[in-house]
């Protein structure tokens, strides 16, 4: 399907692939760019192992984003901390790495950064920005900066949900109907032909999907998670508050413990601290350690039930025949 998303990102099909952390590598990002979607290494892509220093992670993704060239000579994305904390180390290296490796898009998550918008369209990298917490506000504010494409993000999503309880298919008009030229993509539970179909009708000109591709054959998501996720139903997953507000997960011994101290009223800080912040993702969902890792997906895993090549996938979103 053609329409403004793809147009911009210069792709055929317009799906995005959520940056999931440690869960992107090289072959995933591959596989959903060269069947006609984009790609997105996110944070720690490809990578098993914790640096925090700025070199190191700026080499290691340039590592990654030669992998993916290797696999595909279709446009990708990655995701971009546009910071404009001045003690942010991260940001300027990873923006000359942006530029260095002639990266076409940027996802840009968090707050809207004007002056980073700015520079990426001065180095012609068009910019999709998804807020952490959607509202009309910073959407408005989104489009006045120049963002390409905006992603409305919906409380089905997995991974850190946002602070207010709006659901996807309440958020999507809402932002559609906010802005004034920029399309939105519609983010949270969209897994199948019946959930893109629905965004498609409230106004969202395209898919963003983290938890369907979690779920690929190509996805480097440990196999006993996958294995338990694919057997799960939404109303499996367990639900706490966490930093900056909630967080869901597959049952597990860490998961239990979370969920337990939530409803005994211990603070988000606690809760973080007693999981030690995103390592509990990595040791959950790279290593497959639910003893000490949560793994967290969205509401959309009630729709999913084996684990299908990344193409099965797209041409599952893809509403092609049916939008012409």
């Amino acid at each position: 399907m053609t329409n403004r998303v793809s147009e911009i990102l210069g792709i055929s099909k317009p799906i995005i692939q959520a940056p999931m952390f440690w869960m992107t590598d090289a072959k995933l990002v591959a596989a959903v760019s060269n069947a006609g979607g984009l790609g997105t290494l996110g944070f720690n892509a490809g990578q098993t192992t914790v640096t925090r220093d700025v070199e190191e992670t700026v080499e290691r993704m340039r590592r990654e984003i030669q992998k993916v060239r290797a696999l595909t000579d279709k446009p990708f994305s990655v995701d971009f901390a546009a910071s404009d904390d001045e003690d942010s180390p991260f940001t300027q290296p990873m923006f000359d790495l942006l530029v260095e490796e002639h990266v076409p898009v940027a996802i840009v998550v968090g707050d809207v950064a004007p002056k980073w918008f700015a520079k990426l369209h001065e180095q012609h990298i068009k910019v999709v920005y998804r807020a952490l917490n959607p509202t009309v506000a910073n959407a408005k504010q989104a489009e006045a900066a120049g963002a390409d494409i905006i992603v409305a993000t919906g409380f089905d999503e997995g991974g850190t949900v946002p602070c207010q309880v709006i659901g996807t298919f309440a958020i999507v008009p809402m932002l559609v109907d906010a802005v004034e030229h920029t399309p939105i993509m519609a983010a949270g539970g969209i897994v199948d032909a019946r959930t893109a179909r629905a965004a498609y009708a409230l106004g969202a000109e395209g898919l963003y999907v983290g938890t369907a591709f979690l779920l690929s054959a190509e996805s480097r998501l440990a196999a006993n998670v996958k294995q338990q996720a694919i057997a799960a139903d939404a109303d499996d997953l367990l639900f706490y508050r966490d930093q900056p507000a909630y967080y869901r997960s597959l049952p597990g011994t860490m998961a239990k413990r979370l969920a337990k101290m939530s409803a005994d009223g211990a603070t988000r800080v606690e809760i973080n601290a007693a999981h030690q912040g995103m390592r509990a993702m990595h040791d959950g969902m790279l290593l497959g350690d639910l003893e000490n890792g949560i793994a967290s997906f969205g509401l959309g895993i009630s729709q999913i039930h084996s684990a299908e090549p990344v193409a099965a996938i797209m041409a599952k979103l893809d509403l092609a025949e049916e939008q012409n």
